[in-house]
């Protein structure tokens, strides 16, 4: 056991106060941080943990903060770094978050005040099953609330303060890491590891309580843009051959019972158009494609090559150009080299009292870049839920168990070493 007590409600104290911060992130910004307002949480956090005793807490030019907890030991123990990202979702609006704890769920259908429409219902978010008794937190219906990944930010700062008022826990060093723009999939791009200094980190970024992930989706993004022949469209017969259309016909072409995010789970991957844009003469379509395995995700690049010249067969006049650059990997290529680190973050959430839940991310984290970067780093629990979405909740219960689990952590390290 940790012997982490949540003293005067602080835990919650903290994110509800960081989740007031807007920090959306912006995919259209060339800028790191992509928002200034990023930095407004930066700015309150360095403060914080200056304020702790963490005399080297600092924030850089692009936003991203690190600090170090000394080691209280005299062994030798690998450096340590907890890791979560600042910024939320661009996909739901993060202005005037408003924080509502529902103290002592009972399974009652939670209605939203400011959008009655906005409503959270057990049958709709099983997860919710494992809450009865617990306080449940949401935002009030016309916004996200920020859990991902203010419940990490929140998480690693109650973790870092018990450890640093608690000296007689021996640890190693470990060092704090609060990146900016992760969920625009930038959130470690100007990350300084040199100045990091740690040897293995754990982001603190997952959902269900007990969960640990050492598997995300390899990822390639792909652009296909599509050069047609435009005439007036009044005398257009046997010559136009429209380039919006040709892209339509592309995406209508593949498969819709397979390899679409509707339609797959568990290790399944797909093909996915995330944008289109275009003209007569010229169009232009984005697409992401995720698979666990790389040898399929490769050959679902290949798929959306030859149905792009398939449907061009159609159109001799017309030409393409199909770039697919990498993303990021699965991290688990990197992980099972260091099976210790796995093996620890399960044994801590298993010290607090949770079945640990090792598991695969459709998606992808900080984590995975870091892990490929030199910084091996699997994903713990956060007890974030119904992300990027009015309907985000999470609850006390679940992020104490989150902060018991980073200093248990720590601590086993530190007893293996």
């Amino acid at each position: 056991m940790s012997g982490y007590k949540n003293i005067n409600n602080n835990l919650e104290n903290r994110f509800i106060k960081y989740t007031k911060i807007d920090t959306q992130s912006d995919a259209s910004s060339p800028t790191c941080p992509s928002t200034l307002k990023q930095k407004n949480l930066g700015l309150i956090l360095v403060e914080e943990l200056l304020e702790m005793g963490i005399a080297d807490a600092e924030m850089d030019d692009n936003g991203y903060i690190y600090g170090t907890i000394p080691a209280t030991t005299l062994k030798k123990v690998p450096v340590i770094c907890f890791c979560s990202h600042m910024d939320t979702s661009p996909d739901c609006s993060g202005e005037n978050v408003k924080p509502i704890i529902h103290k002592n769920y009972q399974g009652e259908d939670l209605i939203l005040p400011d959008d009655h429409a906005v409503i959270l219902k057990m049958n709709e978010h099983r997860d919710l099953e494992h809450q009865i008794g617990n306080d449940v937190i949401t935002a009030s219906g016309t916004t996200l609330l920020g859990a991902d990944n203010k419940a990490g930010v929140a998480e690693i700062m109650e973790a870092a303060n018990f450890l640093i008022k608690n000296s007689e826990i021996k640890h190693g060093e470990i060092k704090i890491l609060f990146t900016p723009d992760e969920e625009i999939g930038r959130g470690v791009d100007k990350a300084n590891l040199t100045k990091l200094g740690a040897d293995f980190a754990y982001t603190i970024d997952g959902e269900t309580l007990g969960s640990i992930e050492d598997e995300t989706f390899s990822a390639d993004g792909a652009t296909l843009t599509i050069n047609g022949v435009s005439t007036h469209p009044g005398f257009a017969k046997g010559k136009m051959e429209n380039a919006i259309k040709i892209v339509s016909e592309i995406i209508e072409q593949l498969p819709k019972d397979k390899l679409s995010p509707e339609t797959t789970q568990q290790k399944e991957g797909f093909i996915h158009p995330v944008g289109i844009k275009g003209q007569v003469e010229h169009a232009e379509a984005q697409f992401i494609i995720r698979d666990f395995n790389n040898e399929k995700l490769k050959a679902h690049g290949e798929l959306l090559e030859s149905t792009v010249k398939s449907i061009l067969t159609k159109y001799p006049n017309s030409t393409y150009k199909l770039t697919i650059k990498p993303q990021y990997r699965n991290m688990k290529e990197v992980l099972d080299k260091y099976p210790k680190i796995v093996k620890y973050g399960i044994e801590a959430i298993e010290r607090a009292g949770i079945v640990a839940k090792p598991q695969s991310i459709r998606g992808g984290t900080d984590g995975s870049r870091l892990s490929f970067m030199g910084l091996p780093c699997p994903n713990i629990f956060a007890g974030e839920h119904a992300f990027h979405s009015k309907k985000e909740w999470v609850s006390v219960q679940d992020m104490e168990k989150a902060v018991e689990t980073i200093v248990n952590i720590a601590c086993i390290w530190e007893e293996n070493s």
